[in-house]
């Protein structure tokens, strides 16, 4: 299966929120930022709508100039927790879609949405869920773009503004880049285009086309990366946000229900699941943790957590799944219907770093049996072994 990565950009994020919240705003120019003060203003453009944009007017632009260019434009102050509780909403919608959600900016963010077809359907359907459900809560349009890498869906976000929605099939990453200007490439700044234009490279298909070798001589590693990106290479994952510096806060799985549900069973059944997704995800890691949580979101968006810190490091996805199904039996008595489930485990260590407790024979015990579900499952493929609980599609978590 071909990866799946989203890049959700909003449009014109900040203008449309002072839009939103004063109608007498639509149609006319927008600027945020300092007070133009008749020209003589200081400080910069923080974003404008596309109206604004018509005029010439961009982020980073003097507001001086901005105002010579536009003198009849709205010019509005920055309101930043404003944009910053809306920017908090969104990233909760893109969590109810993939635990995997790389926020880059107040207004964007990756997803790695690899394997979600049997929950959303096709990249399309995807696509339009993650808009809808955006619109829905904040009455905001977002851009997305989708392909198999982040490079090229940021790209294509950018493509369609606003409203866009633009997917990449496997394998058309080349096609798809070929004709663009080389300016869309991510990490191509001004000077750089300045220097590409006199080796006569206008397009990312020209630049794609030189060999690598001979940009790494003329621009060093940079070279290389001009190549890659050129040739629609980019191995970076969707790093969670979830993840400071190099050291990460907790380690988490969720899925949404394609439908709201109240069976308790199958609500058992997902939290073992995620349970067991997050302790393979830990051995891996070579991390064990005391704090288990839990996210319930139920009909509405309503969403509520619930926690548990032990005396022991645990890894196990028996021992993650007991606790994190008593919390969910403490809470949950069939109030609404359930969206989202989701469990984390935190309150981190390596693995190695854990005191022996009482029953560690029995964990060492344990560990040895995982250490070789995981070995068959890297050589043979995920599905390869699998529990038999699992096995009936009727009870099928997701």
């Amino acid at each position: 299966m071909a990866n799946l990565i989203v890049h959700v950009d909003m449009d014109a994020f900040f203008a449309a929120i002072e839009e939103r919240d004063d109608p007498t705003l639509r149609d006319k120019p927008v600027v945020i930022g300092a007070d133009p003060k008749n020209g003589q203003g200081r400080g910069v453009v923080s974003t404008c709508n596309y109206v604004a944009r018509k005029y010439g007017i961009h982020s980073a632009m003097p507001i001086s100039q901005a105002y010579r260019l536009c003198p009849h434009a709205v010019f509005v102050p920055p309101h930043g927790r404003k944009y910053y509780a809306v920017s908090k909403i969104i990233m909760e919608i893109l969590r109810s879609f993939s635990p995997a959600v790389e926020q880059v900016s107040v207004d964007e963010a990756f997803m790695d949405c690899t394997g979600t077809e049997l929950l959303f359907g096709s990249p399309e359907e995807l696509g339009k869920k993650i808009k809808q459900a955006i619109k829905e809560k904040t009455n905001l349009t977002a851009s997305v773009g989708m392909a198999v890498n982040k490079s090229i869906a940021k790209i294509a976000s950018d493509l369609d503004k606003p409203d866009g929605l633009i997917i990449v099939p496997p394998d058309k990453e080349k096609e798809f880049l070929a004709p663009l200007d080389i300016g869309k490439i991510w990490g191509i700044g001004k000077k750089s285009q300045i220097q590409l234009h006199q080796l006569g490279i206008y397009q990312v298909g020209q630049l794609a086309a030189w060999e690598k070798s001979r940009l790494k001589k003329r621009f060093g590693k940079y070279g290389i990366h001009l190549w890659n990106m050129a040739n629609g290479i980019d191995p970076r994952r969707v790093i969670n946000s979830e993840y400071e510096g190099d050291g990460r806060k907790s380690i988490s799985e969720e899925r949404t229900f394609a439908q709201d549900i109240d069976n308790v069973e199958t609500a058992k059944m997902l939290l073992f699941k995620l349970a067991d997704d997050i302790s393979t995800r830990m051995r891996k890691e070579k991390i064990v943790g005391k704090t288990i949580s839990i996210k319930v979101r139920l009909t509405g968006f309503e969403t509520h957590t619930r926690n548990l810190t032990i005396n022991d490091y645990i890894q196990d996805p028996e021992s993650i799944s007991a606790l994190a199904i008593d919390l969910f039996n403490q809470f949950y008595h069939g109030q609404k219907k359930i969206r989202l489930l989701g469990v984390s485990v935190s309150n981190l260590i390596e693995e190695h770093i854990r005191e022996k407790g009482l029953f560690e024979a029995e964990q060492e015990k344990k560990q040895k049996i995982y250490q070789v579900i995981d070995q068959i499952k890297k050589k043979h493929g995920k599905k390869s072994l699998n529990r038999a609980v699992y096995l009936n599609k009727k009870k099928s978590p997701d």
